[in-house]
């Protein structure tokens, strides 16, 4: 059985029942930081821009838990589009599976009245696909100028689409193929709206392949595994893994291995080692912008080809600038909201102090850290003489490996709904959430 029919047979039989409680709890984190980005990333242009031109009149999805109402195809486009917008959102297997997942998997629980079993199941069978196919590459796909999260992001939602659904095997392996024909997403987009657009197309697409793929609609059988197929296509350097049979679909779950990892800054997550660095120095070493002559920031090749902006003027396009995240934690002796705004990039002392940052970079990289060194290091030379080095971190703050605790997340879910405005109490969704095994989607998205 080919690649493609071995992810649908899995995703067919994936149920609550049968997951790990750990794997549910990973889920369950997944589900609360992206609506809380959602949430907060709600009024940014490029969803708004975006539902403007959409246009959706009706429907039984929830768009950002506003209480406005849209169809569940153009909902999971908007939503994916909000939460992904500051980029603010989770990351896990090269990209960011939860402004995929969730979006896409909330609209049609939503339009079906599923519970909220049915939503956790589809993540971790989302999740799962996900992982089965980005682990089969050893290549680093943003050198090639993919974008993860658009390319895997849309088989992953079509396969947590196909498990909500409820699909049989054929028809979930069909969904699938669909999804990889929808993928895409370039680097040369990062740090404009299109970024989040990825995001957004990609759970469109998800929820699009598996409602096709319940009413016939044909797709090849091996889109993933064949020579012209998917793993060939998006390939870095023509090393994918095309022919071995999945192993441990169901019971080695990656989704307890990899997890997911919270973002502390709205950052791309390439600046946040250094900024952790940055920040623990100012904390032992408080300095101010003239005393410094020009900070050193090290990183690997690859973070540093995502990191493209080197004098940026949008808060925007500083998301994508390591000489932005270090000056702007001297300066504010933070990197929050407040930070990624046009007024604050703009301001004579954080340009004048980016002119100061040089980046140097190295090829020790971290196998367990696809893309990224070793650690990443801040090196600060002072006007007056002397070197100030940070500790070499390893892991950010937030990393599935250094997790945060729940009073940490619930602050960053609180500060995310009031950014956005939620007409829901942070304490009753984040309750709602933590409980959504027993509940619907429609109760987790009520107003009331």
């Amino acid at each position: 059985m080919s690649l493609t029919q071995e992810l649908g047979r899995f995703v067919a039989a994936v149920s609550f029942e049968n997951l790990p409680p750990e794997a549910v709890e990973v889920a369950r984190t997944g589900f609360i930081d992206c609506i809380a980005t959602m949430i907060a990333g709600a009024h940014d242009p490029a969803p708004q821009l975006l539902k403007k031109v959409l246009a959706p009149n009706g429907g039984r999805a929830s768009l950002y838990f506003s209480g406005v109402r849209a169809p569940a195809p153009e909902a999971s486009w908007i939503n994916g589009t909000a939460a992904h917008a500051l980029d603010y959102d989770d990351v896990a297997l090269r990209g960011h599976p939860s402004t995929v997942l969730v979006p896409a998997i909330l609209a049609e629980a939503e339009a079906a009245d599923l519970s909220g079993r049915d939503m956790l199941a589809a993540y971790v069978a989302g999740y799962e696909a996900w992982a089965e196919v980005a682990g089969r590459d050893p290549g680093h796909h943003h050198r090639k100028g993919w974008h993860p999260t658009g390319i895997f992001g849309s088989i992953a939602a079509a396969a947590a689409c196909a498990a909500l659904r409820r699909l049989d095997g054929e028809r979930a392996a069909q969904a699938v193929a669909l999804g990889a024909s929808h993928s895409g997403g370039i680097m040369a987009n990062f740090g404009t709206m299109t970024k989040p657009y990825h995001a957004g197309r990609a759970a469109y697409s998800g929820v699009i392949s598996a409602r096709l793929a319940e009413h016939g609609f044909t797709a090849s059988s091996d889109a993933l595994e064949h020579p012209q197929g998917f793993l060939s296509a998006v390939s870095p350097e023509g090393n994918a893994d095309r022919e071995t049979p999945p192993r441990g679909l169901g019971s080695d779950w990656q989704i307890l291995k990899q997890r997911i990892g919270i973002k502390k800054y709205p950052a791309c997550y390439c600046t946040h080692r250094a900024l952790d660095a940055m920040l623990d120095l100012l904390a032992a070493r408080p300095l101010k912008p003239q005393e410094i002559a020009r900070i050193t920031v090290s990183l690997s090749h690859t973070h540093s080809l995502i990191l493209r902006n080197h004098q940026p003027q949008t808060g925007l396009a500083a998301k994508f600038s390591m000489e932005f995240a270090v000056a702007c934690a001297v300066v504010s002796r933070r990197a929050g909201l407040a930070e990624y705004a046009d007024d604050f990039v703009r301001r004579p002392e954080i340009q004048e102090l980016m002119r100061r940052v040089a980046i140097e970079t190295n090829e020790n990289y971290d196998l367990d850290l696809p893309g990224g060194s070793k650690f990443d290091q801040v090196r600060v030379e002072l006007a007056a003489g002397g070197v100030i080095e940070s500790e070499k971190v390893r892991r950010a703050r937030g990393h599935a490996e250094r997790p945060l605790g729940e009073a940490e997340l619930f602050d960053k879910f609180r500060t995310c709904l009031d950014a956005g405005g939620s007409r829901i109490p942070p304490e009753t969704l984040f309750q709602r959430l933590k409980h959504l095994e027993g509940g619907s989607a429609r109760s987790l998205t009520a107003i009331a």
